[in-house]
């Protein structure tokens, strides 16, 4: 049932903000959407599970936390700067049709990957049983790494873009001098963290499928490969910061 719930969800969300993205003509409003849409998934499991445990309650809390963290940090970013680049590429190929095709290019993709990297959070929460595991522990310290990692490496970035100083300039300093993508690097961690505790039973540990799905869409399609063609055509410098930097793993610098 939770599978269902969770699915239910999620396409709700995501039709109303389509219809929201289509009223004030920006869809990249889905990006606030995508933290916000695991914390409603977390709870959604919640509601239609007996018998929580603390595994159950340990895995709401630290969807919420990565969720509601991401959300509001993309709200403040995002909202008031108009659509953002990718989205308005894909709305010049698609010509009028785009409110229509936006419906399940954007929203009904990011609908789908999201039940499915979600899945250690359905499959976590709905299991029964009360008793510890020390995977908990484990998961817990993977995901408070990941979580912080994110969330240190958006301030470090949101500073140096609100310096004029450093207009134009390659981010390269804090935790961005030894990874070009320290908030890519954390969002993959705190997922396997969230993984991890799920898979404390037989069932949950078929959601490693989710973290192994986020990890690779920020490794290899939507996150490290569409940003960087971005920055190595309009920033000046970044070709060789990515000479000497890690892509993803925190390395020390080649020089």
């Amino acid at each position: 049932m939770v599978l269902w719930a969770a699915a239910a969800v999620i396409a709700g969300l995501m039709v109303a903000v389509w219809a929201i993205s289509v009223a004030v003509r920006d869809a990249s409003i889905v990006d606030i959407l995508w933290g916000f849409g695991f914390v409603a998934v977390a709870w959604a499991s919640l509601l239609v599970t007996d018998g929580h445990g603390v595994r159950a309650v340990l895995l709401a809390a630290m969807a919420t936390t990565w969720g509601l963290r991401l959300a509001i940090y993309l709200g403040i970013r995002n909202l008031g700067k108009g659509e953002d680049y990718r989205y308005q590429s894909m709305r010049r190929r698609a010509g009028d049709r785009f409110w229509i095709t936006s419906l399940y290019r954007v929203f009904g993709l990011q609908g789908a990957v999201m039940w499915v990297v979600s899945l250690p959070l359905q499959l976590g929460i709905s299991e029964a049983g009360r008793g510890w595991a020390p995977l908990w522990v484990v998961g817990a310290a993977v995901f408070v790494v990941g979580f912080g990692f994110e969330a240190v490496g958006d301030w470090q970035l949101a500073r140096f873009k609100a310096d004029p100083a450093s207009a134009g300039q390659v981010m390269d300093r804090g935790l961005w001098r030894y990874t070009r993508h320290p908030n890519y690097f954390g969002d993959a961690v705190a997922w396997w963290g969230i993984g991890l505790v799920a898979a404390s039973t037989p069932i949950g540990a078929i959601g490693l499928i989710g973290p192994a799905v986020i990890t690779l869409f920020l490794l290899r399609v939507s996150g490290v490969p569409m940003l960087e063609r971005a920055l190595t055509k309009n920033r000046t410098g970044y070709a060789d910061y990515m000479q000497n930097t890690s892509s993803f793993i925190p390395r020390r610098p080649k020089a």
